[in-house]
């Protein structure tokens, strides 16, 4: 799940991984920060909550930390929705929304809703790529920041896992050193929103399910279509589970699938993706001729690199001062899971640390020292990952799981969760309720279906697309080679099919799957 580019890196606590009437177009003032929780008490005492408190608010478009040019013809506003629906009569928050016009002049009626990974993504973020790939071209586009994201009233961000990131790349991935201040990041940032007034429990997947299901009818609109990618993929699903109402299509891609996701289940969606790069490599001859043995080649460097880490002064790829960079065995994996290097550029990187060249993974890892700060809510990771994926096992539970697919690695290694080290310990500061019974149920339906999948996708297996496809009657189930996390930005013939899908959602044009190949990977001199 994964920003601001394809791929993306990330370091910690980052997953796998975002109306009746509308008010002037274009970007506007950015929302007003989140009031003391005295100040909104002394409200709620003084006036009484309405009777329905789900409405639409019509408003500027965010100010967003890069230019989105999508929103100069957006309309937007807030939703208002409860924070706990289990609380009649609590606090509300605010939804950030914008409806993207089509660009055909005669666009169908039935809108796309776009549903974010992360969780805790910036959803407006993702707008540019989502219009690359044609997602406004025959339909509006709506597009809604999940419940605590940025633009959102609360947004729960952690500047304080940010800036832990920003010094992390200069510490062992594993080390005792990042464990404590990663941990006391979690707990000052936890701290803070919880002296703002905000239930962390609320912001859960059910919760996020029904803003989409009341921005629906908020909106006033009969049917839509739904595509949601990564974390938005599990959001969707539970979306489709408890209001399949008002659903006429529906498009998941990069699926994380709410019936058996976990945290050791990273380790073999991980896996599932490391051996399709690694059977890709052998599949081509100039490939397999210059790193025969890629599989022994990457066990070799994680482990030399666990045993006697790098320390080294990298520039960044993007440039500025050079930073203090710790490669070591985890840090290395967890490149590759954020597809930094692309995979087609894997085996070559291997082999040049073989050699002692770590140029390409170490600039990789140094790229982590520069932050944005304040843009990703961790909270809503936290909170979600902590109440639906955390519970039922335990750290033993991810190092048996490490251990069964990466045999001979050093346990260090094995013993955390690809892309969220030390999150059990994290989970027992957040301290949230268990919601595992409630989310992991499986999503039956006769709603058309297309699900979407890339072979070199190391945060969500592909073969996770074919348990849930079996539970979609009528599903039309599409795996692109050679393609990593978010398969639809990436590849223009998923474009094309998830086009005619919505066009013709129970007979989609599946024809440009045919014949396709992974790209050539790179290969580099002896």
């Amino acid at each position: 799940m994964p920003k601001h580019s394809i791929p993306a890196v990330t370091t910690v606590a980052v997953c796998l991984v975002c109306l009746t009437a509308f008010g002037p177009a274009g970007a506007g003032a950015p929302p007003p920060p989140v009031r003391p929780a005295a100040e909104t008490a002394t409200e709620t005492a003084a006036e009484p909550a309405p009777v329905d408190p789900v409405r639409f608010v019509p408003g500027p478009c965010p100010k967003t930390p890069e230019p989105v040019e999508a929103l100069a013809d957006a309309r937007c506003g807030f939703l208002k929705v409860p924070e706990n629906r289990d609380r009649p009569g609590g606090r509300t928050i605010e939804l950030a929304v914008a409806r993207i016009p089509a660009t055909s002049a005669k666009p169908a009626a039935d809108p796309v809703v776009f549903m974010a990974g992360g969780p805790g993504a910036d959803t407006f973020d993702d707008i540019p790529f989502l219009v690359e790939s044609g997602l406004n071209k025959d339909r509006e586009l709506i597009v809604m920041a999940q419940r605590g994201n940025l633009h959102d009233r609360p947004n729960l961000a952690c500047p304080e896992i940010d800036r832990f990131n920003a010094r992390a790349v200069g510490l062992g991935y594993d080390s005792q050193q990042a464990q404590q201040l990663f941990l006391k990041a979690v707990k000052d940032c936890r701290g803070r929103l919880t002296a703002e007034g905000i239930d962390l429990s609320a912001y859960n997947t059910t919760e996020n399910a029904a803003d989409f299901a009341d921005l629906r009818k908020a909106l006033r609109i009969p049917r839509w279509n739904v595509y949601g990618y990564s974390y938005g993929s599990n959001l969707a699903l539970t979306y489709l589970r408890l209001h399949p109402e008002g659903i006429r299509a529906f498009a998941i891609d990069s699926i994380t699938p709410p019936r058996f996701v976990t945290l050791p289940w990273a380790w073999g969606s991980t896996a599932e993706g490391i051996d399709n790069i690694i059977a890709a490599c052998a599949a081509q001859p100039a490939c397999k001729s210059r790193y025969p043995d890629l599989r022994r080649l990457l066990t070799e460097q994680v482990r030399e690199l666990e045993a006697h880490p790098l320390t080294l002064n990298v520039t960044p790829r993007d440039g500025g001062e050079p930073v203090r960079t710790v490669l070591d065995g985890g840090a290395l994996l967890n490149l590759i899971v954020a597809s930094s290097p692309r995979p087609k550029d894997i085996p070559a990187a291997l082999d040049e640390l073989s050699r002692g060249d770590p140029e390409r993974f170490a600039q990789a890892r140094a790229g982590g020292s520069v932050q944005k700060v304040g843009e990703f809510a961790h909270g809503l990771t936290n909170s979600i990952v902590c109440a639906e994926w955390a519970p039922g096992h335990s750290e033993a539970d991810v190092l048996k799981a490490g251990r069964k697919v990466f045999p001979g690695w050093p346990d260090t290694v094995s013993a955390q969760v690809p892309q969220l080290p030390f999150q059990y310990e994290a989970c027992r500061i957040w301290n949230v309720a268990d919601r595992a019974s409630a989310q992991r149920v499986a999503t039956v339906s006769s709603v058309p279906a297309l699900v979407i999948s890339g072979t070199f996708d190391v945060k969500t297996g592909p073969s996770w697309a074919e348990d849930v496809a079996r539970d979609l009657s009528r599903s039309t189930s599409v795996r692109i080679p050679g393609i990593g996390h978010w398969v639809v930005p990436q590849s223009p013939c998923a474009q094309r099919v998830l086009a005619s899908f919505f066009a013709h959602p129970t007979d989609p044009d599946t024809s440009c799957v045919d014949g396709l190949q992974p790209a050539p990977f790179t290969i580099v001199p002896r």
